[in-house]
């Protein structure tokens, strides 16, 4: 109850309060994480695993002596509430999908380009209105798995540690899991960690957007298209939510990005027509749903394992 109880408080605090605006413990981690990279950067797999290993095993231990150091219940609660809150990210992505929603209404196009670059890692130089739109929607999609449903997920597992470690990996991704010439073997290791972290999580967010649907043949279609488009994408965990969401939107996301002057193909994912401007609130609420719908089958799987062990250990007794 205490894991369920802080995480439950936690994601109430990001939904009322977004992310700390000073002294933000991810920006920190960051810092830390670039300066060490100053120091260790080599381009070597290798290299690239043990800067890995030492920066998520440093957030893990700090989650585990946290855990330690909190010793009463109403203490252990409140911590897993702080932890929770400091690694989710769900209202500021939100923020940021509003914001260029609104610049795009009211015509600005070039202040558009520029915020989109806070969401995503693709050129917005020339993307148009409708580009800039579909970018911030694969955004939504995407980061509201990486920054709302995984961390849920890991602090179910594995608590303050859990949820520590979580965001660890995930930022080292952002910084370093990139497949330009600096990154393209320094990174491997932290992209590679990112993926595995990260799939379970996905089909989680698959299952919650099925869910938010509300219909049987809404969750059907949205199992089904993610069956069929998800392989096109090059991402394993991206692919499925994206498709999950262009389903669940009725709209069709994917095609082509331009990273670093390199040109990918994501693939179609979905039926429907384009993303427009006029999507892009009807994307928020959905990543609000699916946020909601994780948070509770998470409690419900948490409450269940709890109480298999329970019984387990008075049949022992």
């Amino acid at each position: 109850m205490r894991v369920v109880a802080g995480l439950v408080l936690g994601y109430a605090a990001d939904r009322v309060l977004g992310d700390p605006r000073r002294f933000h413990p991810v920006a920190g981690f960051g810092r830390a994480a670039a300066a060490l990279e100053a120091r260790d950067h080599a381009s070597t797999r290798l290299r690239g695993a043990v800067h890995v290993a030492a920066l998520v095993g440093a957030a893990a231990g700090t989650g585990v002596l946290l855990d330690r150091m909190v010793g009463p219940r109403s203490g252990r609660v409140l911590l897993t509430a702080a932890a929770t809150w400091a690694v989710l990210g769900g209202r500021s992505l939100e923020c940021e999908a509003l914001t260029i929603r609104d610049q795009l209404a009211a015509g600005d196009l070039a202040a558009a380009r520029r915020q989109v670059r806070n969401l995503v890692g693709r050129d917005p130089s020339a993307l148009s209105p409708d580009e800039v739109a579909r970018a911030t929607v694969e955004s939504v999609a995407e980061n509201g798995a990486d920054a709302l449903v995984a961390p849920l997920f890991w602090g179910a597992v594995a608590g303050v540690p859990g949820l520590l470690s979580y965001r660890a990996i995930n930022t080292l991704d952002a910084m370093i899991g990139h497949r330009s010439p600096r990154y393209r073997e320094f990174g491997w290791a932290a992209a590679r960690l990112d993926d595995l972290a990260n799939w379970l999580p996905a089909r989680l967010t698959v299952l919650s957007t099925a869910i938010a649907t509300g219909s049987t043949s809404g969750a059907r279609h949205v199992l089904t298209v993610v069956a069929r488009d998800a392989p096109a994408h090059p991402s394993p965990n991206a692919g499925p939510v994206e498709a999950a969401f262009a389903a669940a939107l009725g709209v069709s996301l994917g095609g082509s990005n331009t990273y670093d002057g390199v040109v990918e193909d994501r693939g179609r994912l979905g039926d429907g027509p384009a993303v427009t401007v006029a999507d892009l609130g009807l994307a928020v609420h959905l990543e609000r749903s699916i946020g909601l719908i994780s948070l509770g089958l998470i409690v419900v799987a948490r409450g269940v394992v709890a109480r298999r062990r329970s019984r387990r250990s008075r049949r022992a007794n």
